[in-house]
């Protein structure tokens, strides 16, 4: 699938100038760039949606845990003493 898009003189010169500094083509700069971008995209949306369903189970059932259990369980992590998951409470 070709797509094009139009971009300001400006930009253009700027690509242009990276993908010399890279030894790459305009091409590559542009589409690694596109990629990250939809990458970052589709991560935040995914948290998003895993927020929204982490709030719609708590609404439904009250089950959770508070910031400093996580925290305290997060530290463990790596460590000796690392220990399971804490279990929610209501």
């Amino acid at each position: 699938m070709a797509t094009s898009i139009k971009i300001d003189d400006g930009l253009k010169n700027r690509i242009q100038n990276l993908a010399n500094l890279r030894s790459r083509s305009p091409h590559w700069i542009m589409r690694e760039a596109i990629t990250d971008y939809v990458n970052r995209e589709e991560a935040k949306e995914n948290f998003k949606q895993e927020a929204l369903s982490s709030w719609k189970a708590y609404q439904e059932t009250g089950q959770h845990l508070t910031g400093q259990e996580v925290r305290d369980w997060l530290t463990t992590w790596g460590t000796d003493q690392e220990v399971d998951i804490p279990k929610c409470h209501d």
